[in-house]
């Protein structure tokens, strides 16, 4: 937990240090003594060095940047940080339920207790605050209950509540205490009749109404369960006119008479149970009440008596009264009213909604459920801020839950015994209320324990204390000589005070500040016969010179640098360093930067100019002239790079990053968009190689006017085409179909012929056929003689 708090505090000052103001406030401030300059911001320090200021700087000049002060020269710097001092860090208490129980007092959920924070306009000051959910912590819970008619059925389940609530809440602390209030209506009209006889009993029929009421406190919060049920059973219900009840009076009572509800400096839950809705600031006009509500406790003998004086509170009015009282509101409500009181809920921070059933049978989950709800979320909350004055936070929740921003403030499910951390960060503008000590207070939502925050503010520096007042060193004693400058009496300017306020702008003071024909070069303004000068918007930037006729920022600038970067500028005038000349300090002197791999100056192709070469040979180009790019062996030099850069193939595809980023690669869609060799400053390589592919690729070679090889290359390589398939095949299956066919007519044509020849022969021989055309030689006659051989012989039968 140790190195988990060291990380969070190093992580919140980072965070701190990396969102602190960029920018030049210390110059644009224009202060004019120490504290003023403080106040600027941050990184603004006060040069207390006597001799420091140079001719034409103001008293102003003294408050710069720390980095720029030492620049400048400064031997004696003021700067004075912020710092945070513990003054109360008693320990978060670590016990289990069933050890010796503490007092109320002893039980600690919040550490520090105390802080006292010393803030440096622009520097945030942060700290950590700790909170853990002590076992067995005690609760106090007042029972504020609608006693119009409609509650009938549910007043019968109530009565029980006591003795049920506390075996229920036994299970979650040992120190339990209730209370019962109930409220119905102002009694007034148009909210209830004022007819005496709807006032001895506002109820229809026979019923037993008892005469209406504001509000009752009925029982102050105890720890006996039986004498609740004894209190709320003689309870009768009452009767009004309208729907919506007067409970926002009833709330308000119950959360400012502290001393007569009862309330301990404990966990305090109020329980509001009612099946309606409710009146809020201004309903009161309907009843001639005008006069806003005073937000004071008005009970007398447990009664609220000025209902009928004062107008309903707002919700802004008793959202503040139950922060400030650290009561968590859990509205137990029915289903139809529900939706209203969630958008109540929203704006009353520590507060939970719970439906009620018809009969208020659910009530005693409901109050642990909502507890449950209420008691498992932490949030912060801190009195209002001096003006000037920003606080923010940075919650470390379970799980390595991190919230920043608007959710900052807040950790959810929070168990008993689970810590969580908030890293809170103050920060100051300026010096509220003239450096006036101011207190805050932080604390969780729904807890009494809050950490109380001094805050101390620094607005004038060390060296002010022993400043000199009418010192001689200021003109004859016209002002204070403090932090190595004079903080003028009213009525006198200057850097000695030595002129009068009302002498600043005569023309005989001009005179001594004109250079020609301007005053002070346009740059400045007389003052006291002497020139101050301007004030750039960059702190870097300064006009000096006792007419402010020089300047450090308009020297020759070279490769977009004051001076080439080698020198500095001196009214208007570059200072190289050694080793550099020009009027931008751009020529170097030193040789070194022409001498190739093999220490030779210039590949021997060239002279050495200014740090460069200079090559005889327009050919040769490079910071050696070592480069050729119209070369022959060019081409082939580059070919593996070229490939695998624009390509991804070739041996160097695996190396390419390493061995072929020395070039610049752009790639064209055809040819013709390479570059072309007419400019001879600007020469070019035309190449034409061959890839892993067998792919013919073609690019441009060439160093541009900055020395850096450039390369244009065709994006799609010429490959050789192949043959073409699909024709081939075509051809062929079309050929065998047409041979084919031509098969099938040939064999067809012949048959024909073979058909017509013999059916010719047929015909040749049938004319040519001799029989008989009478008889047909092949016919036989059917009919057969018989001739029987015993005819016509006697005796032949006998």
């Amino acid at each position: 937990m140790e190195l988990k708090l060291i990380f969070i505090t190093l992580l919140g000052l980072f965070c701190c240090c990396n969102t602190q103001k960029e920018g030049n406030e210390c110059i644009a401030a224009n202060a004019k003594y120490c504290g003023e300059c403080i106040q600027a911001g941050a990184k603004c320090g006060w040069c207390a060095d006597k001799n420091f200021l140079k001719q034409g700087e103001t008293v102003s000049s003294r408050c710069d940047e720390l980095q720029s002060l030492i620049k400048r020269g400064c031997n004696e710097m003021h700067n004075p940080r912020g710092e945070i001092k513990t003054v109360f860090n008693k320990t978060v208490t670590n016990r289990t339920r069933g050890e010796k129980q503490l007092n109320v007092d002893e039980i600690i959920q919040v550490q520090p207790q105390k802080l006292l924070l010393t803030l440096r306009s622009g520097e945030p000051q942060s700290f950590l605050l700790k909170f853990r959910r002590a076992e067995d912590y005690p609760i106090d819970l007042y029972y504020l209950m609608d006693l119009s008619y409609s509650m009938k059925d549910d007043l019968e389940n109530v009565k029980n509540l006591g003795t049920s609530l506390k075996e229920k809440m036994d299970g979650i602390t040992s120190d339990f205490r209730i209370g019962f209030g109930s409220f119905v209506e102002k009694t007034v009209m148009p909210y209830i009749s004022t007819t005496p006889a709807k006032l001895l009993n506002p109820c229809t029929g026979d019923q037993n109404c008892t005469s209406p009421f504001s509000y009752k406190n009925v029982l102050k919060l105890t720890n006996d369960g039986s004498l609740f049920n004894n209190l709320v059973g003689q309870q009768h219900i009452s009767g009004n006119l309208d729907s919506p009840e007067g409970g926002f009076d009833a709330i308000m009572q119950v959360a400012v008479c502290g001393e007569q509800i009862g309330w301990r400096n404990v966990t305090r839950l109020l329980v509001f149970s009612t099946d309606a809705g409710f009146h809020f600031a201004g309903d009161g006009k309907l009843g001639g009440i005008v006069l806003p509500n005073d937000g004071k406790c008005h009970l007398e003998n447990n009664i609220y008596t000025m209902s009928h004086y004062y107008d309903y509170p707002s919700i802004a009015h008793l959202v503040q009264k139950l922060s400030d009282n650290n009561i968590q509101t859990i509205f137990a409500v029915t289903e139809e009213f529900q939706p209203i009181y969630q958008e109540l809920k929203n704006l009353i921070p520590k507060s939970a909604v719970g439906i009620l059933s018809a009969n208020s049978s659910n009530v005693i989950n409901l109050i642990i459920d909502a507890y449950n709800s209420l008691s498992s979320e932490v949030i912060l909350e801190n009195s209002k801020l001096p003006e000037g004055v920003t606080v923010t936070y940075t919650a470390y929740c379970k799980n390595g839950v991190v919230n920043e921003g608007e959710t900052g403030r807040k950790c959810s499910n929070i168990s008993i015994a689970d810590e969580v951390i908030f890293n809170i960060s103050f920060t100051s503008k300026g010096c509220p209320k003239k450096g006036k000590q101011e207190t805050i207070k932080i604390k969780p939502l729904g807890f009494t324990e809050e950490l109380e925050v001094i805050l101390r503010f620094i607005c004038e520096c060390d060296c002010s204390k022993d400043g000199v007042k009418n010192s001689n060193d200021c003109h004859f004693g016209n002002g204070t000589f403090e932090c190595g400058a004079c903080r003028c009496n009213e009525g006198r300017v200057g850097r000695n005070c030595e002129c009068s306020s009302n002498d600043v702008a005569t023309e005989d003071m001009d005179r001594n500040c004109r250079n020609g024909t301007d005053i002070c070069s346009n740059n400045g303004e007389c003052v006291c016969g002497m020139c101050e000068c301007k004030k750039r918007e960059n702190p870097e930037e300064r006009y000096s010179g006792e007419f402010c006729e020089c300047d450090n920022f308009n020297c020759d600038r070279s490769g977009n640098k004051l001076c080439g970067g080698h020198g500095r500028c001196e009214c208007r005038v570059c200072i190289c360093d050694p080793m550099w000349t020009g009027s931008a300090c751009d020529c170097s002197l030193s040789n070194k930067t022409c001498l190739d791999s093999n220490k030779q100056l210039c590949n021997g192709r060239g002279t050495c100019e200014c740090g460069s070469c200079k090559c005889i040979n327009p050919i040769f180009q490079g910071p050696t002239c070592e480069l050729c790019p119209t070369c022959p062996e060019v081409c082939t030099e580059n070919k593996e790079c070229v490939e695998c850069r624009a390509f991804g193939t070739g041996e160097k595809k695996e190396t390419c990053e390493k061995e072929c980023s020395d070039f610049k690669l752009t790639k064209v869609k055809t040819r013709d968009k390479l570059p072309q060799t007419n400019d001879a400053s600007y020469p070019v390589k035309n190449c034409k190689e061959r890839d892993a592919n067998d792919c013919w690729f073609y690019y441009t070679y060439s160093v541009n006017n900055n020395t850096e090889k450039v390369v244009h290359v065709v994006e799609e390589p010429e490959c050789p085409t192949g043959p073409d398939i699909v024709p081939i095949v075509a051809g062929v299956v079309a050929g065998i179909v047409l041979i084919g066919l031509a098969l099938l007519l040939i064999w067809k044509l012949l048959m024909i012929i073979h058909d017509r020849r013999e059916f010719a022969k047929f015909e040749k021989e049938k004319m040519n056929a001799k029989w008989d055309t009478q008889e047909n030689p092949i016919y036989k006659s059917p009919i057969n003689q018989f001739q029987n051989p015993n005819y016509g012989r006697k005796g032949a039968g006998l």
